[in-house]
């Protein structure tokens, strides 16, 4: 291990050369992957310097969709530029982005007052994304006109498992997932049916102007609250989509946490969202379509399927049963 950050070291430093910076000292705060972060000191100042895992294209999208949102009045963390002005530094096929460091804190998604910051800083950042333009030579990230495709994909996957499961009913995981698969292929073709008779289509249109860079990954660890406001990290998997993708992962790993779907903590996200950026019904109909697609279920039982990693009966039982009662809750909004 010593070893390892040792070459770490001395690797952080070759990259700050091409800053002509000297740090004071260098701290490895996350390196168990291609993925690394250093904690840096220079003079009074703290700077993050991380490794990237993408391909350069890749990181051109992130890393100047960053840059834009920043100058587009957003909060998240300055990219440094380097003695040549590039906001990607390369290094042995290896790609690097030095940032200013944030003074702040963690947010606490289970409690509320936390949540509705992260929230508020969610839709500050979906507006301030709006206009991005990724440069010609980037590989722009996009999932927009693609739900039906992707809920059709998955409710086909959800059908063709069946056959394993079958052939497995003796194991009690695979007996669970026989008990509600067919339930579960009823919500996504109902989920489906409302999404192809919905405004989905123009909404997600290139010239739509409900299309946000979405984050993807928005949780905590990537909301820092500052003296500032939230801030937005870890910018590698933003996408350009409907901003309903982000809120529905944020609501429903809410709901999973809480074992539960609530009315009311649905319409506090909301409110609290369209406060700074607004939605009008047609965009909120999107976020409920996608809030009743069995995203949960499909994202546990796809382990068992495609990851061979087994996952309790008693698991499967739950996260069925959540699908199914939201339905009425969700139905009553829309």
């Amino acid at each position: 291990m010593e070893n390892k950050n040792e070459n770490l070291y001395t690797l952080a430093t070759r990259v700050l050369n091409e800053y002509n910076i000297k740090p004071d000292d260098i701290k490895v705060i996350q390196g168990n992957n291609i993925k690394t972060v250093w904690k840096l000191k220079v003079g009074s100042n703290l700077l993050c310097l991380k490794r990237l895992k993408h391909t350069y294209d890749k990181a051109l999208f992130s890393v100047t969709a960053q840059d834009y949102v920043r100058k587009n009045s957003g909060n998240v963390p300055e990219i440094i530029r380097d003695k040549n002005n590039n906001m990607i530094v390369a290094i042995d096929d290896q790609l690097f982005v030095l940032y200013e460091w944030l003074y702040g804190r963690d947010l606490a998604f289970n409690n509320k007052d936390d949540l509705k910051e992260a929230i508020l800083g969610l839709s500050k950042f979906h507006l301030s994304s709006k206009g991005y333009i990724p440069p010609l030579d980037s590989r722009t990230s996009t999932k927009l006109g693609k739900w039906p495709d992707q809920y059709d994909s998955m409710k086909n996957k959800i059908i063709s498992w069946k056959e394993i499961a079958a052939k497995n009913s003796s194991i009690s995981s695979y007996s669970s997932y026989l008990k509600y698969c067919d339930s579960m292929v009823e919500i996504s073709n109902k989920a489906l049916d409302l999404l192809n008779a919905s405004s989905y289509k123009q909404l997600t249109s290139a010239d739509s102007n409900s299309v946000v860079l979405c984050h993807q990954d928005y949780g905590k660890g990537n909301a820092i609250l500052t003296n500032e406001g939230v801030y937005v990290i870890d910018l590698d998997g933003v996408t350009f989509d409907h901003p309903a993708r982000d809120l529905r992962k944020i609501i429903g790993k809410l709901s999973e946490n809480r074992g539960y779907w609530y009315k009311n903590l649905i319409s506090d996200v909301l409110n609290w969202y369209i406060s700074i950026n607004p939605l009008n019904e047609y965009d909120k109909k999107i976020l409920y379509i996608d809030l009743l697609y069995p995203h949960w279920f499909y994202g546990l039982v796809k382990n068992i399927f495609k990851n061979n990693k087994l996952e309790s009966s008693s698991k499967i039982e739950k996260i069925s049963k959540l699908e199914l009662s939201k339905i009425s809750t969700l139905e009553s909004l829309m």
